[in-house]
């Protein structure tokens, strides 16, 4: 049974380092969807009469990007999506929790020292803002990454509640 699945697992191996080297690195020949597109592209004409607004994307961060900008340092992505608000937010609470843990080592040094029975709970504590610390960091960089994904979406944005339902208003410059 043994030398029977040493000949299939052989041939197997061979199998695949034959396929690998039929296979070309690149094609002589082109598929009609891998040759570039030159055609101009051409925005489509609006019959409606709806006024069509440009998205502004000169200024626009990665949703990624602002993802690892709050992980590293919380507030830095909400301020590089100009959310400058919740970063000084994010910011605030990463200094407390910060502060509070030096804090909380040091009573814990001290209660060391002097041999005190409220050493576990010292111990607790400073524990309890590592993971407060730590949580800032994560809530930071999601919050980054969604605000970034909904960078474009409109700030003055209305939502009211109708007796017959809800509704939805959204401001469209005039030209």
């Amino acid at each position: 049974m043994t030398q029977a699945r040493s000949r299939v697992g052989g041939c197997a191996s061979r199998c695949v380092v034959v396929l690998a080297m039929l296979l070309p690195g690149n094609p002589a020949t082109r598929l009609s969807a891998q040759v570039p597109d030159t055609t101009p592209i051409v925005p489509p004409i609006v019959t409606t009469g709806a006024v069509v607004v440009p998205t502004d994307t000169a200024h626009r961060v990665p949703p990624w990007g602002a993802f690892l900008r709050s992980f590293v340092l919380p507030g830095w992505g909400q301020a590089a999506t100009g959310r400058h608000v919740a970063g000084v937010v994010f910011v605030a609470w990463e200094g407390i929790a910060a502060m509070m843990t030096l804090k909380a080592q040091s009573e814990l040094d001290y209660l060391r020292e002097t041999g005190s029975a409220n050493v576990p709970a010292k111990k607790q504590e400073k524990q309890d803002w590592i993971v407060l610390w730590v949580f800032n960091h994560f809530f930071s960089a999601a919050e980054a990454f969604v605000s970034a994904h909904l960078q474009d979406f409109p700030k003055d944005l209305k939502v009211q509640a109708f007796p017959g339902g809800v509704g939805i208003s959204v401001p469209v410059p005039h030209p």
